[in-house]
């Protein structure tokens, strides 16, 4: 009996000790942060990303201007998947300042080329060109902003997400996932209605104004007809996605034409002004 008793024991200890291993390594999750976490950090970097964004604008242009990447909230999305990325690295890539420089140089590079790509197949929108930066790749990514996203990695994973964890950490953690629930349910729905909205902007701009715009020949027709031949979607449009709403969101977006040139949408509606507030001159 006493050794069916310590054998039982041994097995529940047993069961414990894996229930504990299973237990860690659903909270070590991606890299050492959980599905709750990442969803948070998009959530908080893409917030602070639009305060950066603001604030670049501020200070190279002397103006306060949109800088957010949807139409609704404030929010520039490629700072919360580039935090993402640049948090969620091997462990060996953090053990000092060089690594994390290298890897944040790296990887920072690569999601701001696939987003910019992304952008131009998807909205055959620039969100933003460095053609003029020094050593630049087709105009997506240059070794500016590339040095910027390295050292960006090392204030991010030594300072900043510490801080954010300590921030985070005071609120309840129903509470939270509810903020973090509501919030992303939010940017789903405004990223569909960005989408949308871009699309016939794009499209009634090209209707108005002539324009040949590279690699919007394959979709221009389809959603010039649904422009046109529905006269309720049209009003409606052409009232909640006016051009005014459409520029004063998104001031610096441009159009590569079938000569490849680039094109700023805010040199074609030169009667919309203001579309930013003038601070000072720089």
């Amino acid at each position: 009996m006493q050794k069916s008793k310590i054998t039982k024991n041994e097995t529940n200890t047993s069961d414990t000790n894996e229930s504990n291993k299973i237990s860690k390594k659903v909270k070590k999750g991606i890299f050492g942060y959980s599905f709750w976490q990442i969803l948070e950090y998009f959530i908080v970097y893409s917030i602070l990303g639009y305060v950066i964004e603001t604030l670049y604008g501020l200070l190279t242009k002397g103006v306060i201007e949109s800088r957010q990447s949807m139409l609704y909230g404030p929010f520039c999305c490629i700072y919360g998947l580039g935090a993402i990325c640049l948090l969620c690295i091997p462990k060996s890539a953090k053990k000092n300042n060089w690594t994390l420089f290298i890897a944040g140089f790296i990887i920072g590079s690569v999601v701001e080329y696939v987003v910019s790509w992304v952008g131009e197949v998807i909205f055959n929108i620039k969100w933003w060109d460095y053609s003029n930066f020094p050593l630049n790749i087709n105009g997506r990514v240059c070794v500016y902003f590339s040095i910027f996203w390295g050292i960006l990695t090392i204030c991010l994973n030594k300072v900043i997400n510490p801080t954010v964890d300590k921030v985070l950490g005071k609120i309840p953690i129903k509470v939270l996932h509810v903020l973090t629930v509501i919030i992303m349910v939010f940017m789903a729905f405004d990223f569909i209605i960005s989408s949308f909205a871009l699309k016939m902007f794009e499209t009634r701009l090209i209707y108005n104004y002539n324009l040949e715009v590279q690699g919007a020949e394959d979709y221009y027709e389809k959603y010039l007809d649904i422009y046109q031949n529905n006269p309720g979607l049209k009003e409606f449009v052409d009232k909640v996605f006016s051009d005014e709403k459409m520029l004063k969101t998104f001031p610096n977006i441009k159009f590569t034409l079938q000569d490849g040139s680039i094109l700023l949408v805010k040199d074609i509606l030169t009667d919309i002004k203001p579309y930013y507030i003038k601070v000072f001159d720089v």
